[in-house]
């Protein structure tokens, strides 16, 4: 059985020097491994390699503990090949957003499924490339690992060991329960994302002008890569497509209940809604909390946002969460603190006492 010490790699070799290959060479070399970067575009090479994501691969290197293949899907399996082939590593994981595809392309190939398990850290940004880079893209976020029943356990404990080095929480399913899992949580909200936000094409102005946060967040990841989400989609197809026809069908059925008029049907389908918000996970992935939400109108200007987290400090109230709206023509937003409903009355006074402008409690 291999003991935790010696699953931790100290060489590991990234392909691909994107937002997730620098990402996890920068959280890597934080915990001082020694990462090697290869890309098929050396100037990827050349800027991951400046902001300190790692040294650029040479030929004469020793052959790395463990590669991280951070391709397209539908290059991992001739990536994995390569690298196999050529002894480059010992083993490999890769971070292709779906599995079931590449896991068949690697099969396809007669690759060493032993060395070999896929691997998708669920984090990413609306940015894409090395610029983008952040060594904290994956703190406490899951990292899903697929292995198959030729997966080493050797091979299992390195790739979590790169995931836990990243800061993140390895989890282990199936690769057919992780494509139909990142259909419903992920690749469907962008597609979602991108359909809303295309029907801004066609407002006028006037129109546009009025869009307020809850828009914004709505389609916030509207401005990916399409590129990028094309090969993402359609490497998941079918799991996709499913929950695309549930989402169509729930659509249909309150667009049908608006046209007859049936407000108790619209009703019934936001409470549902309301109900699977619920589900999701909250701070640190406990269970949802009920939170007061205290409203304060923050003037933009510079050091005024730090200001208001010192004075809320002072007051030994801890934010949990918080969210910005922007006023449209003016040079103001209001901001929302998200406290534990205990402590809303004790921040409310250390801020007016403090000269903020702070509007009615609300409750969530």
């Amino acid at each position: 059985m291999t003991s935790q010490a010696s699953s931790v790699p100290r060489r590991v070799l990234v392909v691909g020097n994107g937002l997730i290959g620098a990402s996890i060479g920068l959280a890597l070399r934080a915990r001082g491994v020694d990462v090697r970067l290869e890309d098929a575009d050396p100037a990827k090479v050349r800027l991951a390699a400046e902001l300190g994501a790692g040294q650029p691969y040479e030929s004469t290197a020793d052959p790395a503990d463990h590669a991280v293949i951070a391709v397209p899907p539908a290059y991992v399996a001739e990536t994995l090949h390569r690298l196999q082939e050529s002894g480059l590593t010992r083993s490999a994981s890769d971070v292709a957003s779906v599995k079931t595809g590449p896991l068949a392309a690697v099969r396809q190939r007669g690759c060493g499924l032993a060395a070999f398990v896929g691997g998708h850290p669920v984090a990413g940004r609306e940015r894409s490339g090395p610029a983008a880079a952040r060594p904290d893209l994956f703190t406490g976020r899951p990292w899903v690992l697929t292995p198959t029943a030729e997966t080493s356990d050797d091979t299992l404990a390195t790739a979590r060991a790169v995931a836990e080095l990243c800061g993140a929480v390895p989890v282990v399913m199936s690769a057919t329960e992780h494509d139909e899992a990142m259909a419903l949580v992920s690749h469907a909200p962008q597609v979602v994302a991108s359909a809303l936000a295309a029907l801004l094409l066609d407002a006028p102005p006037s129109t546009v002008a009025l869009a307020g946060q809850g828009l914004r967040d709505l389609t916030r990841i509207a401005a990916s890569d399409p590129a990028l989400w094309t090969d993402i989609a359609t490497a998941n197809a079918a799991p996709l497509a499913d929950v695309l026809h549930r989402l169509i069908d729930g659509l249909a059925a309150v667009a049908f209940a608006l046209e007859v008029g049936d407000g108790t049907a619209v009703a019934d389908g936001l409470r549902a809604g309301n109900a699977g918000y619920a589900r999701l996970p909250g701070k640190h992935s406990r269970p949802a909390a009920s939170y007061a939400v205290v409203p304060v109108v923050l003037p933009d200007e510079p050091g005024r946002l730090a200001r208001l987290f010192a004075d809320a400090a002072e007051a030994g109230v801890n934010v949990e969460d918080l969210s910005v709206e922007h006023a449209p023509g003016a040079p103001v937003g209001v901001i929302e603190l998200a406290v534990l409903p205990t402590a809303a009355s004790a921040l409310v006074a250390a801020l007016s006492e403090r000269g903020w402008s702070v509007h009615p409690v609300l409750h969530t």
